[in-house]
């Protein structure tokens, strides 16, 4: 069995030649342009698109600056990417939505979708209601690479986001040392915490609805039993991609959630409204990766530039400390470059 690596470098070193010949080995078609083809309900997709552009252009970091001292000023100001790569996993519109439309709202120029055969035409056509007309019918590995690395019919992206199977996933990672992404995406993660007047029938429907994503979903129930402090600190543990909470102490113990990708609190929060229609983005870390990092936000499609000012009097203000910590750091070259 060929590994993710080989596919990668394959398609690195040969471009369009390894791509055609990886996607008619993996899916058993040539790389092409998705035609949007297929029926998508367009209002559903327009309502949900409309929900995550108004939740999105909220989360647009402030540019600052800042005189640190007489001719000395700072400045950090944030920019959009230039091009992005969205994988979207067969025929999910939903997720094409939660990374197309931040990436929008950031104001990337080039947005670039891949997908598998298999359902590209509907996502093709989601795509197209929002003005997005690059989406390729490539999937796995080699879309991964052709985003990465760039092709002559694919050039290369300066970042990947969107979620997709293990494969996909592993890829991911392995092209991170030359392309930024957004996050790993393991298998979908759901945890009750079910206190004390928790709906088992809730329950139950939240761990359906997690069934779908595949064999391989998580989801499992937390029981507080008398005991929150000990629920809560095995959920922080867990540091799930959706925690549901349930019980009479819902609004209370949503408070003190420190490790979890998104929060549904109380009986009608359902994890299916999050998915689909609210506009909270629903790329989130799986894995445990919510100890550290958050779901897909505007920021993704954003860098921060710093921008630093000094004249005469700001330098030599400053020059003291710059040689005394040159001279520490033995950079005498640094010193000099100071006294001017």
């Amino acid at each position: 069995m060929t590994s993710v690596a080989a596919i990668l470098e394959d398609v690195r070193l040969r471009g369009d030649a390894a791509l055609r010949e990886w996607s008619l080995r993996l899916d058993g078609t040539e790389p092409v342009r998705a035609e949007p083809a297929a029926d998508v309900p367009e209002q559903a997709v327009l309502a949900l698109a409309d929900a995550v552009r108004r939740w999105h252009a909220l989360q647009r970091p402030a540019d600052v600056r800042l005189v640190v001292r007489p001719g000395v000023e700072l400045e950090r100001r944030w920019v959009p990417l230039s091009a992005v790569g969205i994988y979207v996993p067969r025929g999910l519109v939903s997720t094409l939505v939660m990374c197309a439309v931040p990436a929008q709202v950031a104001g990337v120029e080039r947005i670039v979708v891949t997908t598998p055969p298999k359902g590209a035409s509907q996502v093709a056509a989601a795509a197209r209601l929002l003005g997005i007309d690059e989406v390729w019918a490539l999937g796995g590995p080699p879309a991964i690479a052709a985003l990465a690395f760039g092709t002559s019919s694919i050039p290369r992206v300066d970042k990947i986001c969107g979620p997709g199977g293990r494969f996909v996933n592993e890829a991911k990672l392995l092209v991170s040392r030359e392309v930024a992404i957004d996050l790993p995406a393991g298998p979908s993660e759901v945890v009750v915490l079910a206190g004390e007047g928790a709906d088992p029938r809730i329950v139950e429907l939240e761990l359906e609805a997690q069934a779908e994503h595949g064999p391989d979903s998580v989801y499992r129930v937390v029981e507080a039993n008398g005991d929150l402090e000990a629920a809560l600190a095995e959920v922080e543990s867990l540091a799930p991609e959706h925690l549901v909470l349930l019980g009479d102490d819902a609004e209370a113990m949503a408070a003190r959630v420190r490790n979890a990708g998104a929060v549904f609190v109380g009986p009608w929060s359902a994890v299916a409204a999050g998915d689909y229609a609210t506009g909270g983005n629903h790329v989130l870390p799986t894995g445990g990766w919510a100890r550290a990092v958050g779901g897909l936000g505007l920021e993704a499609f954003l860098k921060p530039v710093t921008v630093q000012r000094l004249n005469a009097e700001g330098l030599a203000a400053l020059r003291p400390t710059i040689e005394a910590l040159a001279a520490l750091e033995g950079m005498p070259a640094h010193a000099e470059a100071a006294r001017r």
